[in-house]
């Protein structure tokens, strides 16, 4: 068989690939790959385990704030070289692209200048990450991604919220699905008083992507141990917990190798009884192969839906940089692209307007359907709810059919009230008819604007000139709109066809008008009726009252309150000797009833008299009769005759007859006009107008100019485009047989179930009686240990001379 590959050698090198095309995108891209978040509070020991899984010290380290931005870990499993090759071990960063750093001194210093670069010297922090790759044979291929420790106090340049930044930059990592969180504690603190493990609480509340770390097991208060913890009694987590031992801040003063570390961790666990059983959880050695394996395990599970957000995002950015397509130059090029244009946009505007367009709003009219809202459900329903009567009294019509008559009374209704009535009305229907045409005309300024309202966005001069056409076009196309409107109302009020077979005709409106006057006859009969008795007498009241005020005029003693008819009375008296007082007496009252009663008795009177009468002064005629000035405004009695009451019940009725005859030829004539004129006007049309005012080669330059926001996007578009069809390629590349040939490493070690460290004596794994080897033999504990996986390189500085038999073959 042949020998398989460290575990992961496949998978995750492909993931590493992916994250360094998407870094080109930086904090735009939306994909979210597999990785492993480190996530601990401040000197919680977040450095020295990843120096211990590197098995280098390359990392700032201090008393303060040591992480200050993300550091994206990768690490690289390569075979060993020869000898004599430069060295096995290097860095390289991805914003120095082609440079290797073989002392990791260097490294150190390049993260630390990198910091102070984006962050500020004075303990900044900034969530722009930087990206780091370790190719060594003495690593497992795992990417990790080292982020701030939680701080709770600013100093320095900190912002006073600096723990509410920190904390949501640790989210926005450890909140994706695809994110791995590696919760970092110290064991000298309280586990349930965490940060790591309450900031992956909120991401992660059922603890199923979670590993915990517990640090510093070395310096727990003496009668104590984390052994309930790591087995998860007390916070459980399905992926468990890994306990270690770390370089002391006193060890990193003097040097002290992450080798001698090692060795000190591996006699630690072996010394102390209680961890004896717990080989699959202690130890940085476990850490790295249990890191190593989850996330295989977790790439392999999102790989299939990695692959096809990427594909489906793909054909997104494609479609969209199809949209804003490549820059044209020459003069042909750029006419072709503005006759495109147009004959796009015209199309579109006509499917709009047709209730074709591919994007039909399921939320509200759009287009044409709004035309067709205005006409039926606004024009046509506002005229029918409009009663030809409403602003015409009973008052008003009498008055006309009065003034109709002229010094004659009518023998029958005359036709000139109601021609002039009926003309009134509808010369109503103008102003909503004109007021229809300027609500279509505003809706198809509405769908131009939004026809290609996005693939004109990166041409704004082309579209204000469009928009300028356009406007013009139909406000030229509404003038003989509404000139044809206004013809339709003139010619409806010019001639009134009363042969016209809906027309109710005037034998029809006279029948109509003598039932509803017959109607409330019967109806005033039966209130009379009730009133009885009491209204007889109301009425001879009323008569007497009315005899008593005229006769009131007159004193007792025959004086009038008039002051002309007192002259008049001693005129009387003077001539009473010779003509008698009763005849002056009888004149006065004569005079006055005859006047006030009946104006055809007194116009007899003067016909009666002889023509070439002659004219008496005051003093010799006392029978003269003075009229009273007419008034300016004459206006018919308040009381109706019977007959006045039926010429204005059939003059209403011919009135709403013929309207509604109008009203349904408006209703039906003016949509037309308007769709005629304005609307398929501007469909026939709108394509020549635009060749005829835009088509022209000394405006193509100028039409066609982008912003500069335009062009940023373009390039950026293309830049994603690039970097995903990149992805997609580097995704085609894992092999079918990956994932069997992951699943079938195995695990060979020695006796103890430790892989052996490089630099130890090989006695240290031959005492085999010691208690914490001797637990290891018990078979229950080393079922976790030998699980029939590949034993991973652990990280320190050499391999020993065999050091590759670490990777055996896959058994059969």
């Amino acid at each position: 068989m042949a020998a398989a590959g460290p575990v992961g050698s496949s998978v995750i090198p492909i993931v590493n690939k992916l994250q360094d095309i998407f870094a080109q995108l930086g904090n735009s891209s939306t994909i979210d790959l597999p990785q492993v978040a480190v996530v601990g509070s401040q000197s919680s020991g977040k450095s020295s385990v990843l120096e211990a899984l590197v098995g280098r010290d390359f990392l700032p380290r201090g008393n303060d704030i040591c992480t200050r931005r993300p550091l994206v870990l990768q690490l690289v499993h390569c075979p060993r070289r020869p000898e004599k090759a430069e060295g096995d071990e290097w860095g390289e960063f991805l914003h120095l692209p082609g440079r290797r750093f073989f002392d990791f001194r260097e490294i150190r210093r390049e993260i630390q200048a990198e910091t102070d670069r984006e962050a500020g010297e004075n303990k900044g922090v900034s969530d722009k990450q930087i990206r780091l790759k370790i190719f060594s044979p003495n690593v497992l291929n795992i990417t990790l991604v080292d982020l701030p420790g939680i701080t709770k106090v600013p100093v320095g340049d900190q912002p006073t919220d600096i723990e509410t930044r920190i904390r949501t930059m640790i989210l926005s990592y450890i909140k994706h699905r695809t994110c791995i969180i590696l919760a970092v504690s110290p064991a000298n603190a309280d586990l349930v008083n965490s940060d790591a493990l309450q900031m992956a609480r909120i991401a992660d509340p059922d603890g199923s992507r979670t590993i915990g770390v517990i640090t510093k097991l070395d310096i727990m208060d003496r009668g104590t141990d984390a052994r309930n913890f790591l087995l998860g009694n007390v916070i459980p987590l399905q992926l468990g917990y890994v306990g270690v031992v770390n370089r002391s801040q006193q060890d990193i003063n003097l040097n002290r190798s992450i080798k001698d570390a090692l060795a000190y961790e591996e006699s630690f666990f072996r010394n102390q009884p209680v961890y004896h059983g717990l080989s699959h959880c202690c130890g940085v050695p476990e850490l790295a192969k249990k890191l190593n394996q989850i996330l295989v395990q977790h790439i392999r599970t999102v790989l299939p839906g990695l692959k096809s957000r990427i594909n489906a995002q793909l054909t997104s950015v494609a479609k969209e940089l199809a949209i804003y397509g490549d820059v044209v130059e020459s003069k042909a090029g750029q006419g072709a692209k503005i006759l495109n244009i147009l004959a796009k946009y015209c199309e579109a505007f006509s499917s709009m307007v047709e209730g074709k367009n591919e994007e039909i709003s399921t939320t509200e009219l759009s287009g044409g359907a709004r035309i067709h809202y205005i006409f039926q459900s606004i024009f046509v329903k506002s005229l029918e709810e409009v009663d030809p009567c409403d602003d015409i009294t009973d008052e008003d019509i009498r008055m006309a059919i009065q003034n109709s008559t002229g010094p004659r009374s009518a023998l029958f209704v005359p036709e000139v009230p109601f021609e002039v009535l009926v003309r009134r009305q509808i010369g109503r229907l103008l102003d909503p008819s004109l007021q229809c045409a300027k609500f279509i005309y505003d809706e198809l300024i509405k769908m131009s604007h939004h026809c290609l309202a996005n693939e004109l966005q990166q041409f704004p001069i082309l579209r204000r000139c469009m928009d300028e056409v356009i406007g013009k076009f139909l406000r030229e196309g509404l003038q003989p709109a509404e000139l044809m409107i206004t013809h339709i109302i003139e010619m409806e009020m010019d001639y009134l066809n009363t042969s016209h077979p809906s027309f109710i005709g005037g034998s029809k409106a006279v029948e109509l008008a003598q039932q509803q006057i017959r109607s409330a006859k019967i109806a005033v009969t039966v209130t009379r009726s009730k009133d009885g008795m009491d209204s007889d007498k109301l009425q001879s009241s009323e008569k007497s009252t009315k005899s008593r005020a005229i006769l009131a005029r007159t004193g007792a003693n025959g004086v009038f309150s008039d002051p002309l008819q007192g002259v008049r009375h001693g005129l009387d008296a003077e001539r009473a000797g010779s003509s008698g007082g009763a005849s002056g007496s009888s004149w006065g009252f004569s005079s006055i009833f005859g006047a006030s009663e009946d104006r055809a008795h007194a116009k007899e009177s003067s016909a009666k008299r002889p023509y070439n009468a002659p004219m008496h002064t005051m003093e010799h005629t006392i029978s003269m009769i003075q009229l009273r000035e007419p008034p300016v405004v004459i206006k018919p009695s308040e009381n109706q005759t019977e007959q006045e009451a039926l010429e204005i019940a059939i003059t209403k009725f011919l009135l709403k007859s013929y309207y509604d005859i109008v009203r349904k030829n408006i209703e039906d004539c003016v949509p037309k006009a308007i769709m005629h004129f304005l609307v398929n006007h501007t469909k026939r049309e709108l394509h020549n107008v635009f060749i005829t005012a835009l088509y022209r080669e000394n405006l193509f330059e100028e039409m066609l100019k982008e912003p500069d926001e335009i062009t940023i996007k373009r390039k950026r578009i293309r830049e994603t485009l690039k970097v995903l069809q990149q992805a997609y390629r580097t995704l085609d590349e894992i092999p079918v047989e990956a994932e069997s040939i992951e699943k079938g490493y195995t695990l060979v070690g020695d006796s103890t179930g430790l892989p052996k460290i490089h630099g130890l004596p090989s006695s240290f794994y031959a005492d085999v009686s010691s208690p914490y080897v001797a637990s290891l033999k018990n078979p229950r504990s080393r079922k976790s240990a030998h699980s029939g996986e590949q034993p991973s390189p652990l990280p320190h500085s050499n391999f020993d001379a065999n050091g590759s038999e670490s990777y055996p073959a896959v058994g059969s």
